[in-house]
């Protein structure tokens, strides 16, 4: 059962992941492979803005995906895509990438395949974990300036879109635990993870909200 403490807390996870970013054009746009087709919708709505020459979709399948998207979560985000009108050269997929680190390093390494200049990039995943994506870009990608982009809904309705409130909050606690633990591996800079923030994230664990954490090491 998710109590009103549950919700409380993972309120709190959930505004600390947003970044705040005003959109802005820049070289492409990276929607980050999940769970979640309105990454798809999100990054159509910045191309048809005009925002980006290109999208770039990547992603593999998960345990979360590999029943919802059998394809590859790329594939799917790219059907998507092209059912809201976006022509088909102007989307190209990056099928290998399971984690976020390798959705950078992959999209990074196809754009350079291509001969695609890129200084900036508009970075489109799930709204919690914009912050994570921001942090795990600028550690791989060092060159270039990134803007943060997701569905704008509220956590409410975000979960009541998901369907699944669980699955939410257990993602949220595994998005701060990656922030905690993964600058001193080497794996994303460094964010300042304020108080109340770790303190709403030791309760969500002991509560039992741990599906989606990563081994202490």
């Amino acid at each position: 059962m998710i109590t009103v403490q549950d919700r409380s807390d993972a309120q709190l996870l959930w505004e600390f992941q947003r970044m705040g970013h005003a959109p802005r054009a820049c070289s492409v746009g990276v929607g980050l492979g999940s769970h979640d087709l309105g990454v798809a919708d999100v990054a159509v709505g910045l191309y048809r803005r005009g925002l980006v020459p290109l999208l770039v979709f990547t992603g593999a399948t998960s345990r979360t995906t590999r029943d919802r998207m059998p394809r590859g979560e790329a594939e799917h985000y790219r059907e998507r895509a092209l059912e809201l009108g976006v022509p088909e050269d102007a989307v190209v997929v990056e099928p290998r990438a399971r984690n976020t680190g390798e959705n950078i390093r992959f999209s990074r390494e196809l754009l350079a395949e291509r001969n695609i200049a890129v200084t900036s990039v508009l970075l489109v995943s799930k709204p919690y974990e914009e912050r994570r994506a921001y942090a795990t870009a600028r550690k791989l990608w060092p060159e270039a300036d990134f803007v943060c982009a997701s569905s704008d809904m509220a956590f409410a309705e975000y979960v009541d879109s998901i369907g699944d409130g669980r699955l939410v909050i257990d993602m949220l606690v595994g998005a701060v635990q990656r922030l905690i633990v993964y600058p001193a591996l080497g794996f994303m800079v460094e964010q300042e993870v304020p108080g109340p923030v770790t303190a709403a994230y030791d309760r969500l664990r002991g509560r039992g909200f741990t599906s989606r954490l990563v081994a202490d090491r």
